[in-house]
């Protein structure tokens, strides 16, 4: 099994849902950032969704842009990356790790080469956020060549075909955006289908349900888990701790700390 499956059998026996926060890697910089995750970590997340910093991400709201940009002007890209994911990886050698990127960072690697290189720092799973399901055969295959499970997006329109695809091809979790539009913890809108897409979802045999863009608040973990998901993903309001705290790094990671257990303890 999988640490993405051991973590969900584990859960599930619990009766507990999940809680995975998302970051970019090496914002503000290396070193803070591994102090941020370990705080992540060491105060509840269940797994962590990681990005790498790129100049023009897709899904990624103001606030994640600006993290990107914070890294890539540190001087930090795919390399540091990858050498703070072995860091993370030696540290917590059980937790899920799954990478959240645009398909250019891996093209400039080669397929083979970047699954590789996850399969070597303990990287669990990749989501490509730009492939699409009738482009993701190549990226399906490198990725099973290395033992990386691919995880894809259920977008909120997604018809039966898509759900279907996503389904099919997806391990580990799968991933069920909560409404149309960028990355935010302001627009915490939610579309209103997403019972019948997690009941589609589930109806297909699709790994567990993570739920996100939007989530902010306890409230809306307990309302993703009620509708029938595993747990929720929150990034945006994660980096707006870490935006505000640019200046105070001790303070930063006590406002980590505090958001993360209060958001795993909704989904107790």
């Amino acid at each position: 099994m999988s640490r993405f499956d051991q973590l969900f059998a584990k859960l599930q026996q619990q009766n507990q849902g999940a809680f995975v926060p998302f970051v970019t890697l090496c914002d503000p910089t290396l070193d803070l950032s591994f102090e941020i995750i370990c705080t992540l970590v060491d105060n509840g997340a269940d797994a962590l969704e990681l990005g790498f910093p790129f100049s023009d991400p897709l899904l990624d709201g103001p606030v994640i842009q600006a993290a990107n940009n914070r890294a890539l002007s540190a001087g930090f890209s795919t390399e540091a990356c990858f050498t703070l994911l072995a860091q993370i990886r030696q540290k917590y050698p059980e937790i899920p790790i799954s990478l959240l990127l645009c398909a250019n960072l891996i093209y400039t690697q080669t397929l083979d080469r970047f699954y590789q290189r996850c399969q070597q720092v303990g990287v669990d799973a990749v989501l490509v956020a730009d492939i699409p399901l009738l482009a993701a055969d190549e990226y399906v295959q490198s990725a099973a060549k290395y033992g990386i499970q691919p995880v894809f997006i259920c977008p909120p329109n997604a018809n039966e075909k898509t759900i279907t695809g996503v389904a099919k091809n997806s391990q580990g979790y799968t991933y069920l955006v909560s409404r149309a539009g960028v990355t935010s913890a302001e627009n915490q809108a939610h579309a209103s289908n997403l019972v019948d897409l997690i009941s589609g979802l589930k109806a297909h045999n699709a790994p567990p349900i993570l739920q996100g863009f939007g989530i902010a608040q306890p409230s809306q973990v307990k309302e993703a888990l009620q509708s029938g998901t595993a747990g929720a993903i929150s990034g945006s309001a994660v980096v707006k701790i870490i935006e505000r705290n640019l200046d105070n790094h001790s303070q930063c990671l006590v406002e980590l700390a505090e958001f993360v257990r209060n958001m795993k303890q909704a989904t107790l």
